[in-house]
C-alpha cells in the first residue's frame, strides 16, 4: 500500500487551509482526532445563609472593597468581555472560502470535475520541495466563490475517506442531464435521478475517481452552484449551537427523518440558493465517526482571527494553530477543531483578497 503523506507545512506557501501538518510526517492511519469537546459553563456557587468572614480588603480608587466583591466584579468583568466577543462573532463578514481534501491522481480528478461537473480549473501551484501540488477547482473566481482545493502528495494514489465524511452538493438545472454526462464519461452514478425521499426535490448521487460522492440537485440558476459540504456528528443539538456561537452560522433548516433515523441542520451565512452551506446528518444512535485521512477541512473568511480563536475556545473548541501571520507570507490565520474534530481555518479577509493577487 502506499505510503500516505499528510498535507504540507504551513511554513510554506501551500494555500491559506492547509495548515497544521507536517510536510516530512508519513503515516499509513488516519489522522486522529478528539471525538468530542464539552463546553464551558460558568457556574455559580451558593453558599449557606451565613456572612462570609472577609478579613482582607481590596483597596481599589473608591475605598476598600471586601475581596469576595473584588472577585465578583472581575468575574462579571470577565463574562462581559466574554458576551462582546461573542456578539461581535454575529456581525463579522464571514463567508465559506474553500473545501480541502486530497485525491491520488490530480489530473485525473480535474479533468472529471471539468467535464463531468462543469467546473473550471482556477489556478494550480507544484510544491516539489515539499512533494505535493494543489489545483483550485469551482465555478467562478476564490473571491467571490465557494471552491475545491484538491491536494495531491507525490507518490500517494489512495486514501481512506472514512465514515463521518458524507459529500459535497452541486446544483445542476438539469440533474438527469448531468447524470448521462457522468456516464458518458466513465463515471460511477449511486443513485439515479428522482425526487429526494419526503420531498420534491430531484436529485442523484455520483462519485468521483477517489470514491467522494456528490450530491446533483436539481435547481434555477445560482450564483453558487458549489452548494454543500455534508458532515456526520455526533450530538446535533450540540454541534448547532457551536457553530451558531462560535462560527457566526446561522441554523437556515432543519428536518427529521424518523422512517430512515436520521435528522439533518443546514447552517451558513446566506440562504442554500446563493450560498455554499453546511450540511450536519445525524444519525440517530451514532455518537463518534472514523474520519479517514482524505477529507482535510474547509476555509472560512473573518475580519479579525485572533477574536475568532477567543470566540472558539469560549464555546469549547480546541486551536489547532495559534492566530497570528503565517511565517514568509503575512496572511494571518487560526486553525481549530469543532467539538466532533472537524478541522476549520479561518483566514483573515484582507490577506486573503492579497494572496489572489
Amino acid at each position: 500500500m502506499a505510503r500516505i503523506i499528510p498535507m504540507a507545512s504551513s511554513s510554506i506557501k501551500p494555500s491559506l487551509s492547509s495548515l497544521g501538518l507536517s510536510g516530512s510526517a508519513r503515516f499509513r492511519t488516519p489522522l486522529s482526532f478528539p471525538s468530542s469537546y464539552s463546553y464551558r459553563r460558568l457556574t455559580l456557587l451558593h453558599r449557606s445563609n451565613a456572612v462570609p468572614r472577609t478579613s482582607k480588603l481590596f483597596r481599589g480608587a473608591g475605598g476598600s472593597i471586601p475581596v469576595s466583591a473584588a472577585g465578583s466584579a472581575a468575574q462579571a468583568s470577565t463574562t462581559t468581555k466574554q458576551e462582546n466577543v461573542l456578539e461581535w462573532v454575529k456581525k463579522d463578514k464571514r463567508r465559506m472560502l474553500h473545501v480541502v481534501y486530497r485525491v491520488g491522481d490530480l489530473d485525473r480528478t480535474i479533468k472529471f470535475y471539468t467535464e463531468c461537473l462543469g467546473m473550471k480549473l482556477l489556478r494550480k501551484r507544484d510544491i516539489p520541495e515539499e512533494r505535493y501540488t494543489n489545483a483550485f477547482l469551482g465555478y467562478g473566481p476564490e473571491d467571490s466563490h465557494f471552491v475545491i482545493e484538491l491536494t495531491y502528495n507525490y507518490g500517494v494514489d489512495e486514501y481512506d475517506i472514512g465514515a463521518g465524511f458524507g459529500h459535497f452538493g452541486i446544483a445542476v438545472e438539469d440533474v438527469a442531464k448531468t447524470v448521462d454526462l457522468v456516464k458518458a464519461k466513465g463515471g460511477k452514478v449511486t443513485r439515479e435521478p428522482g425526487p429526494v425521499k419526503g420531498g420534491k426535490t430531484v436529485i442523484a448521487f455520483v462519485e468521483d475517481p477517489d470514491g467522494y460522492k456528490f450530491e446533483l440537485l436539481e435547481r434555477g440558476p445560482t450564483p453558487e452552484p458549489l452548494c454543500q459540504v455534508m458532515l456526520r456528528v455526533g450530538d446535533l443539538d450540540r454541534a448547532i449551537e457551536f457553530y451558531e456561537k462560535a462560527f457566526g452560522m446561522e441554523l437556515l433548516r432543519k428536518r427529521d427523518n424518523p422512517e430512515y433515523k436520521y435528522t439533518i441542520a443546514m447552517m451558513g451565512y446566506g440562504p442554500e440558493d446563493k450560498s455554499a452551506v453546511l450540511e450536519l446528518t445525524y444519525n440517530y444512535g451514532v455518537t463518534e465517526y472514523d474520519k479517514g485521512n482524505a477529507y482535510a477541512q474547509i476555509a472560512i473568511g473573518t475580519d479579525d482571527v485572533y477574536r475568532t480563536a477567543e470566540a472558539i475556545k469560549l464555546c469549547g473548541g480546541k486551536i489547532t494553530r495559534e492566530p497570528g501571520p503565517l511565517p514568509g507570507i503575512g496572511t494571518k490565520i487560526t486553525a481549530c477543531l469543532d467539538l466532533d474534530g472537524w478541522k476549520t481555518v479561518f483566514v483573515d479577509n484582507i490577506d486573503f483578497l492579497k494572496e489572489l493577487e
